[in-house]
This record gives structure tokens, C-alpha cells and sequence, in this order.
């Protein structure tokens, strides 16, 4: 049973009321002025309060503020003379659900009470599912100031149709922010594909993204679905977005404007229900500075951005990250269920955080499956640690230029730093450096040749 506050300086008013709302299985609560109001309503939490304008100690319109101060998601029916409208009106304004005339309508106050207390209690749960969506998504993408201020944005970014630019660092999660973007999106039924231009040879970049007809070119034996008709009616990212010919380029900004996409050899448009998302790890509008990438392009896929802060510039992330990592590696590895070894010591967390992690969550992850694999006694010693990432005391270089910040290492220096180490430790094998980096194997090799790295 409801409690229904019904505030009122006359009591011949407020028991009538009350007596209705016990027959249509309410429980009324009585309340003779608005300072006996404030009082009941912290002692009673009614599911809704009907007011009176007009009270000789504290008139209706400062009652209603001071329950709004208390919680504001507690409806507020107005009951008032017809002389005293306009003010029922303002009260409105100011937060008060509805509001009546005197005397009211029986029935259409009980309507409007159930109408008051559904709104309500639709209102509170779903704050509390936006209370649970946030805490997980800070689960998975992180606590500091930083990415909350992007998870905030993330429902609503969801929720609209509109094309997204994800910028960041390699390694910082651009691939997994895009999918949970599709997930919680209205096209979460739909496909998510994913294609990485760096990793499709120039001649059949075209036919990959596109499709093709049959005998559309040598070695075209059969027709191909490409990537866009794949992604129909769900979302489509698109990495590396700064490695797209000037060509394709054209050929993409089309698709965007007309949502149709032309098979390689044929003559007829496919319509397209998509989404697009595009991440690359450079600045993109330097890109388009330096006219490398068409500024109309930019300026069209561009109608929301994400960017993602490297790791360095957000260190509170790194201690749960590397928890949350170290944890997941010991459980994929059947570590022992209890003991000190599931635990990373404190003297440990703050060498991490010293760290400028070039590889970014990549390279964090990375580390911490090989401590968890290579750990020898009960839990990671600083040792270890150094023998994983290098040393990371105060005295080291990597520490000092963690300390003064990105200005010290270059983007370039990182990525080279992380290329030499995943090399080193997969003992100059290619294919597993690249997959130590999760970048694919033309990627390394283009990366090797542009830091002239010999191997």
C-alpha cells in the first residue's frame, strides 16, 4: 500500500482525502502545515505527496522546495483554489508534478497519483540501471577521471546513428571501445565487422571493402560479399583509417552520403543500412594538414570523436588494470585458488606506475600474463618486474622520462621501444612479436622499416 502525504492547513480537507485514498487502497498521512510536511515526509518517505498551496507557516511553493531539497523523486501533486492557479502553474515549473483544483475530482486524482508513482518509479529504476551501466563500464574500461568523463558520453554516443572517429595510441582499446559502442547500441543484433586496412594488400583493398562480381578481374572466379554489404544493418569499424588511398578514399565518402555501396565490375548499388566507426592510432586532422586524408572525409566521419588518453596520462587506471589483468592470467593459467601469489605487491604497483607503458593496456596485459606465467615464488618481485618491462626505479631512465612525461619520449620512440621488446622476447620472431603487439604482420614489418629496425 502506498503512503500518499496529504499536507493541508484544514482538517476537515485533509481527512476527506485521506478517507478516499484508504478506500481506493492508499494510506493517507496527514500533515497540517509545511513544516510538519518536511517532517514527515524524512520520517514517512510517502510514495507521493499532495499539497496544498495556501498553509499560514510555510505556504506550498517554499514546502515544495524544501521537499525537492530532500528528494526529487518523490512526485508532488499540487491541490489548489481556482484564484490560486497561476501559482499551481509556477509550482509545476519548478518541479511539482501536476496539479489540481479544489475540490479535486476524486477519480481524477487517483489517476493522476498512480500516473505520479509509475513516472516515478520508472524514473528511479532506470537511474539505477544507469547506475550499474556506469560501474561496469568503469570495470572494463577504467576509473580514472579521464575515462569516466568518455563513459559518461558513451550511452548517448550509443544510442545515436551518427559516424564515430576513435582516436588513440596503438594499444590503448580502441578495437574493444567500438565494439561495446555497437553493443549497447540499437544494432547490437547486427553484425560487428571489423576491418584493418593496414593488414589488406593495396590491389584487393577495393574488393575487400566493396565485394566483387564474377570475372570482375583476374582470379575474380566467383562473386564476393565486401566488408560493407557483411556489416548491413549492424556496424562496420574500420582501422588504421589513416592507411585509405586518396581513391578509396573518394569511394568511402560516397558510401557515407548515399549509404550505398558499387561492387567492383558491377553497375548496380547495393543499399546500406550501417554504421560507420573509424579509429586510427595518428591525429587525423594532421592528417588532413598535411593533405594526406581528404578534410571532407574527416569532417564526415568525424560527427562524434572518441579520444582515448594513453596510459601514462591516466597512472590510477594502472594499478586496477594491472590487478584485473594479473588475476585474469592466473585464473586462464589455473593458479592456485588462494594465497599471496594472486596479489600484486604494493612496491610492485608503484614501479608500475612509473612506467610510461608505451604499448599502453596492450603492453600492460602482455606483461602480466608473463608475470603470472613466470612468476617463481609467492608473489611478483620488483625483480621480476624489471626482468619483464626493465628497470623502473628511481635512478632508471625509464623512470625519469615516465616522471617528466610524453615530452621526453617521443611517440615514435615508444612505439619503437615496444617493437624492440616484443621482438626481444619472442626472440626475433616476427609473427609472434606482432602478435605479442596485437598489430598484424605488415604493420610490424612497415613499422621495423620506418624505425630501421633490422632483424
Amino acid at each position: 500500500m502506498h503512503k500518499i502525504l496529504v499536507v493541508d492547513d484544514e482538517a476537515k480537507i485533509r481527512k476527506n482525502i485521506c478517507e478516499i485514498l484508504t478506500f481506493k487502497g492508499f494510506t493517507g498521512v496527514e500533515a497540517s502545515g509545511g513544516r510538519e510536511a518536511v517532517e514527515c515526509f524524512t520520517r514517512e518517505q510517502p510514495a507521493a505527496v499532495l499539497l496544498d498551496l495556501r498553509m499560514p507557516d510555510m505556504d506550498g511553493m517554499e514546502t515544495l522546495q524544501r521537499l525537492r531539497q530532500i528528494d526529487t523523486s518523490i512526485p508532488v501533486v499540487i491541490v489548489t483554489a481556482h484564484s490560486d492557479i497561476r501559482s499551481a502553474v509556477e509550482a509545476v515549473k519548478q518541479g511539482a508534478y501536476d496539479f489540481l483544483p479544489k475540490p479535486p475530482d476524486f477519480e481524477h486524482l487517483i489517476i493522476t497519483l498512480n500516473r505520479a508513482i509509475e513516472k516515478s518509479a520508472l524514473e528511479r529504476r532506470v537511474t539505477e540501471l544507469d547506475e550499474t551501466l556506469h560501474a561496469s563500464l568503469e570495470s572494463t574500461l577504467g576509473r580514472s577521471n579521464a575515462m569516466r568523463k568518455i563513459i559518461r558520453q558513451l550511452p548517448r554516443i550509443a544510442a545515436s546513428n551518427f559516424s564515430l572517429l576513435i582516436q588513440g595510441e596503438t594499444g590503448t582499446g580502441k578495437t574493444y571501445m567500438a565494439n561495446l559502442i555497437h553493443a549497447m547500441s540499437l544494432r547490437a543484433k547486427g553484425a560487428f565487422v571489423k576491418v584493418s586496412i593496414g593488414s589488406l594488400q593495396d590491389s584487393v583493398v577495393e574488393s575487400e571493402l566493396f565485394g566483387h562480381e564474377k570475372g570482375s578481374f583476374t582470379g575474380a572466379e566467383r562473386p564476393k560479399i565486401g566488408y560493407f554489404e557483411a556489416a548491413d544493418g549492424g556496424t562496420l569499424l574500420i582501422d588504421d583509417l589513416d592507411n585509405i588511398s586518396s581513391h578509396v578514399q573518394g569511394k568511402l565518402l560516397g558510401i557515407l552520403d548515399d549509404k550505398q555501396v558499387l561492387r567492383v565490375g558491377s553497375t548496380v548499388n547495393i543499399a546500406l543500412n550501417i554504421r560507420i566507426i573509424g579509429a586510427t592510432n595518428k591525429d587525423l586532422l594532421k592528417c588532413v594538414s598535411e593533405g594526406k586524408f581528404r578534410e571532407d572525409l574527416f569532417f564526415r566521419l568525424s560527427e562524434v570523436t572518441i579520444q582515448i588518453p594513453p596510459l601514462r596520462e591516466r597512472v590510477e587506471d594502472i594499478a586496477f588494470f594491472a590487478r584485473k589483468f594479473f588475476l585474469d592470467a592466473c585464473a586462464e593459467l589455473d593458479c592456485p585458488a588462494s594465497g599471496p601469489v594472486r596479489t600484486l605487491p604494493e612496491d610492485v604497483i608503484e614501479r608500475l606506475q612509473r612506467y610510461p607503458w608505451p604499448g599502453n593496456l596492450r603492453q600492460l596485459k602482455n606483461v602480466m600474463k608473463r608475470a603470472a606465467l613466470l612468476v617463481q615464488g609467492d608473489a611478483l618481485t620488483p625483480g621480476e618486474l624489471e626482468s619483464l618491462i626493465g628497470p623502473t626505479g628511481e635512478n632508471s631512465s625509464l623512470s625519469r622520462e615516465a616522471e617528466m612525461g610524453p615530452v621526453v619520449m617521443s611517440m615514435k620512440d615508444a612505439e619503437k621501444m615496444a617493437i624492440l621488446k616484443a621482438l626481444a622476447f619472442s626472440k626475433g620472431h616476427k609473427t609472434k612479436a606482432a602478435s605479442l603487439l596485437e598489430i598484424d604482420f605488415k604493420t610490424l614489418a612497415r613499422k621495423m622499416q620506418e624505425y630501421g629496425i633490422s632483424n
